[in-house]
């Protein structure tokens, strides 16, 4: 077996911290994604972990300008620059942002259950999982919170829905979402998109796809290096 072989006999691990109401988490996944296209001989195990942008939101969530321009400060006239901004971002990356529609902000918690109960199933389905519900927000502007709606977007990726009325009807996977989350914050991630490689290497932001590749290759050559020197 080759080092390159020896390196690579296991994934490389991406740990993508993430919150599905954060438009730069769309980008840097839609980046990150097309990163890893570039690299196919490079296997990859990417894992979403949760990150609650707002926390302290009911359920009934607040309007996007008036949230947007109490928490950071800024003008409605601001926001919607800014709006524009991410929205040409995305049309670069492919993905689609319609921010007419996305008019409120919600608790994303219950989300952060369902994607952690659907990477129990299957690393793909916690990505097409985390695929739909950023379309469904970003480009639809539906409601993050609602049961009835996850349940319906979880079944559109081939998980079981009823299973998935379920959990969200109970406290299911609560503790292990407030877990991780609580394990992200004590390492210091206090911002998102925050994606970790080999669980060693941070990359912050949504970030061109040049950026991720770079981290990618460096990732792998750490590894190398360290196997050599254990090896040595």
């Amino acid at each position: 077996m080759s080092r390159e072989d020896h390196a690579m006999a296991e994934p490389l691990r991406i740990d993508f911290v993430s919150d599905v109401s954060c438009p730069w988490c769309a980008i840097g996944l839609a980046s990150l994604e097309q990163a890893l296209a570039r690299l196919p001989d490079v296997p990859v195990e990417l894992h979403f972990q949760p990150f609650e942008l707002n926390p302290q939101l009911g359920r009934e969530g607040e309007d996007a300008i008036g949230h947007l321009t109490a928490k950071y400060g800024i003008s409605p006239g601001q926001a919607r620059a800014n709006g524009e901004a991410i929205t040409r971002r995305g049309a670069e990356l492919g993905f689609t942002f319609d921010l007419d529609k996305r008019r409120r902000v919600y608790n994303t918690f219950d989300a952060h259950r369902l994607l952690h109960w659907a990477g129990l199933e299957g690393a793909d389905k916690q990505l097409m999982l985390k695929q739909v519900l950023l379309r469904a927000y970003f480009a639809e502007g539906q409601d993050m919170s609602d049961h009835a709606v996850l349940a319906r977007l979880a079944a559109g990726t081939g998980l079981d829905g009823e299973q998935a009325r379920a959990i969200l009807a109970s406290d299911a996977y609560a503790e292990d979402v407030r877990m991780h989350e609580q394990f992200f914050a004590a390492h210091g991630i206090q911002a998102v998109p925050s994606v970790i490689l080999d669980r060693r290497l941070l990359v912050q932001g949504g970030q061109p796809p040049e950026v991720f590749e770079q981290a990618v290759r460096h990732a792998v050559a750490t590894r190398e290096q360290a196997q050599d020197a254990a090896a040595g």
